[in-house]
C-alpha cells in the first residue's frame, strides 16, 4: 500500500512540474482599431437586400441587417457575389510594425446558400513572410442563419496599420458572410533613443564646414590636455576676455538707458503729433460734421 501511495505521489509531482514548466502565451489586450468592423456604414435600407462599398474596406457587397440573422443585428459583407470571389480587405489602425495582433470576427455561410451545401471555406491573410494565412470554414449551410461568433487569428505586424484580407476558397452566388471584425494588440517596445551622432550638427557632410573644423580642432587639443592642466585648457578655450567684455557692454547699456530723462510733459509730446491730423481737417467747416473736428481728439 505504501508503494502505491509513493508512486501516485511521484506521478502527481511530475505532472505538476510539467504543468508549471509550460510557457504561458500572453493575450493581446491593448486596443487596436478596425474601422466599420460591423459594416454598418453606410446603412442598407430595410427595403433593400444588399448594399455596396462599406466605409473603410475594399469594395464589397453588404447584406441588410435584418436579413443577415446575426445575433447582434449587424450588417455583414459577403466574400463572393455573382459567382465570383470578392476578397474583402481592410486595415488594423493604431498598430506599429512588430506588434502582435489578434483579429476576431463572426462568420456565417449565408442564408442564400442552399441547405446541404456544407461548410464554406475561406482564408484570412496578412503581409509578412512569417505570417501563414489562416484557413477557416463556416458552420454548415442550412438555408437559415448559422453564425459562428468569435473566430480569431493572430499574427505579427510586418507593417504599420497592417492590411487584412478575407478571401473565399471558391466562387459562389453569395457567402461566406463576415462581420463584427475587431482587433487587440501587444505593442512592440519603443525604439532605442537616437544615437549621439544623430544629434551632432557636425555629423555627415557638415563636418567640413569652417565652424565644425574649428570645433573638431579644439576638441582634439582639449583631448590632448592633461585634466589638471589649467594652462593647457586655457590655451584652447581662451581666458574668456571677449565674453566678459560683451557682458560689460550690455550691463553699461542697461545702466545708460535707465539714466535717460523722461520728465517731459505728455502734452508736449502729443503736440508733435498734431501736424498731420490738423492738416487733414483744416478745410472742414463747422457744418461739415455733427461733431466739430476740434473735438475729435486732443489736437
Amino acid at each position: 500500500m505504501l508503494r502505491k501511495h509513493r508512486a501516485r505521489l511521484l506521478v502527481i509531482t511530475l505532472s505538476s512540474s510539467l504543468a508549471l514548466a509550460a510557457p504561458a502565451v500572453a493575450e493581446d489586450t491593448e486596443p487596436a482599431v478596425v474601422v466599420n468592423g460591423t459594416f454598418s456604414s453606410p446603412t442598407v435600407p430595410s427595403t433593400s437586400y444588399w448594399g455596396r462599398n462599406p466605409d473603410g474596406w475594399s469594395p464589397a457587397v453588404v447584406r441588410e441587417a435584418s436579413r443577415t440573422g446575426h445575433p447582434a443585428g449587424y450588417q455583414a459583407a459577403t466574400l463572393t457575389w455573382g459567382n465570383k470571389v470578392e476578397p474583402l480587405s481592410g486595415r488594423v489602425r493604431g498598430v506599429r510594425a512588430g506588434a502582435t495582433v489578434t483579429v476576431s470576427w463572426d462568420d456565417d455561410p449565408g442564408t442564400c446558400v442552399a441547405q446541404g451545401s456544407g461548410k464554406l471555406a475561406y482564408t484570412l491573410s496578412v503581409a509578412g513572410d512569417t505570417n501563414t494565412a489562416g484557413a477557416f470554414s463556416t458552420n454548415e449551410a442550412t438555408g437559415k442563419p448559422n453564425w459562428f461568433t468569435g473566430r480569431t487569428y493572430s499574427f505579427i505586424a510586418a507593417e504599420d496599420a497592417p492590411a487584412i484580407t478575407f478571401t473565399a476558397a471558391v466562387a459562389g452566388s453569395c457567402g461566406p458572410m463576415i462581420t463584427n471584425v475587431a482587433a487587440k494588440q501587444t505593442a512592440p517596445p519603443l525604439g532605442a533613443p537616437a544615437k549621439p551622432e544623430q544629434n551632432d550638427p557636425c555629423a555627415g557632410d557638415a563636418k567640413d564646414s569652417p565652424a565644425c573644423k574649428d570645433v573638431a580642432g579644439s576638441k582634439e587639443k582639449i583631448d590632448n590636455c592633461p585634466p589638471t592642466s589649467k594652462e593647457c585648457l586655457g590655451s584652447v578655450a581662451g581666458d574668456g576676455k571677449a565674453e566678459k567684455d560683451g557682458i560689460a557692454q550690455q550691463t553699461q547699456a542697461v545702466t545708460d538707458f535707465g539714466k535717460v530723462s523722461r520728465d517731459e510733459p505728455p502734452n508736449a509730446a502729443a503736440n508733435e503729433l498734431c501736424a498731420l491730423p490738423n492738416a487733414l481737417t483744416a478745410s472742414a467747416g463747422p457744418g461739415d460734421a455733427v461733431v466739430p473736428p476740434s473735438e475729435w481728439w486732443f489736437c
